[in-house]
């Protein structure tokens, strides 16, 4: 296997935007993608697969290389050559690569894989905070979570149907296969640039995990009903209710970032769906107005991430510990402020992103004990280990009385 100086080069410019300017691993990366156009598909490929996997396992690689996280030019060539003998390649005669220790680095990697912060590149206060958590299962669900993410599509079922999708993408030499457990699923069996389709373009399918395509049929929706999305954000999940309501009813989205709605709106104008009205929280107001009027409400809480790491490798460098702390004071203010826009008879559903109790099952027990005009229906776990797609916790409740 050869190394390509442009690419290479490119590579690593991302990565001094990474770990260097702070920058989003998926911003720089669609940022990178655009800087050559005769670059083909194995190009791009190479590039935004190396990309993260050298997020991916950046503490790993720094240790080995022993640059002590000082991300200079220099200490990114000694990254990315621990990357590139770790995976086989050649090393061409480029200066960068004089001197390269092989046997060390291959002897260092074997070394490291007896301590889990390293074998699965953490830092010591996540790991310790898995482990507290999860026991046992944190050392498979970390290892679930550092493997690359398989892009899903959800069929927009407002358009079109899952069979004629599957042919139509196959005509772009897309091909893509059923997911059983998932009526509305595809999953493609070699990664592409499926936003250059036109079926894309048509509004024939969304780009949605597996495990999040989940949470919209969770709620037990029904054409005609009412239904909040509390925390709507650019709303992949309020397409999918839009979708099993058929368009009929009202779905009204709310979120705290106007510029997330109005992304929204473009895709929902391009999906076909025209039951969503948007409202930008600016204050407690626009929540009070709602008070038991929904049938249905989701809280798609803010939470860490931590279930879906796969795709959000840079995560696991930029959450902080007090960030957590906090997001679980937002969890139960979100809960108890949100729960109140539910009607007698009507449910809501709580799901988060993430795989700790602490921001799961703890947070719906206390709820409940708080709230005993809501009782729990139902609750779902998914393990990254178990299903192979994200990690994500939902809870259905009722509100049986006020």
């Amino acid at each position: 296997m050869r190394l390509h100086r442009t690419l290479v080069f490119a590579v690593i410019d991302s990565l001094n935007l990474i770990f260097n300017e702070n920058e989003y691993a998926d911003k720089v990366v669609a940022k990178a993608l655009k800087r050559d156009k005769r670059w083909g598909s194995r190009d791009r490929k190479f590039i935004a697969e190396t990309i993260y996997e050298m997020v991916r396992w950046k503490r790993l690689y720094n240790e080995i290389a022993g640059t002590k996280e000082h991300y200079t030019n220099e200490n990114l060539w000694k990254n990315f050559t621990v990357w590139a003998i770790l995976k086989g390649y050649n090393l061409p005669d480029w200066k960068q690569f004089e001197g390269t220790p092989t046997r060390r680095i291959k002897g260092k990697f074997d070394e490291l894989q007896k301590q889990r912060k390293f074998k699965e590149s953490i830092p010591d206060w996540l790991d310790e905070l898995g482990e507290k958590e999860l026991g046992v299962k944190w050392e498979s669900e970390i290892n679930a979570l550092n493997e690359q993410a398989k892009v899903i599509l959800r069929v927009n079922t407002l358009k079109t149907n899952r069979s004629y999708l599957k042919k139509l993408l196959a005509t772009d030499s897309i091909e893509t296969e059923i997911i059983k457990s998932q009526p509305d699923a595809l999953i493609l069996t070699e990664r592409k640039n499926v936003f250059l389709t036109d079926a894309f373009k048509k509004g024939f399918f969304e780009v949605q995990d597996a495990s999040s395509q989940m949470v919209a049929p969770f709620l037990d929706v029904k054409p005609g009903m009412r239904v909040i999305d509390a925390c709507a954000g650019a709303g992949g999940k309020t397409l999918h209710l839009a979708s099993l309501m058929q368009n009929k009813g009202q779905i009204i989205a709310l979120d705290i970032y106007g510029n997330k709605l109005k992304e929204l709106k473009r895709r929902a104008k391009r999906d076909g769906a025209h039951n969503i009205e948007t409202r930008h929280i600016e204050s407690t107001k626009t929540t009070k107005k709602l008070k038991n009027t929904a049938d249905r409400v989701l809280i798609d809480a803010p939470c860490s991430g931590l279930g879906v790491l796969k795709r959000n490798p840079d995560a696991k460098w930029k959450l902080q510990p007090e960030f957590i702390k906090e997001i679980k004071k937002t969890q139960a203010e979100i809960l108890e402020n949100y729960s109140k826009m539910v009607k007698i008879g009507g449910k809501l559903v709580y799901a988060t992103c993430s795989i700790l109790p602490s921001e799961n099952e703890d947070q719906i027990e206390n709820f409940l004990k708080n709230h005993p005009e809501f009782k729990l229906i139902d609750d779902k776990k998914i393990s990254p280990v178990k299903s192979g797609f994200d990690g994500f916790y939902m809870a259905l409740m009722e509100k049986t009385n006020s």
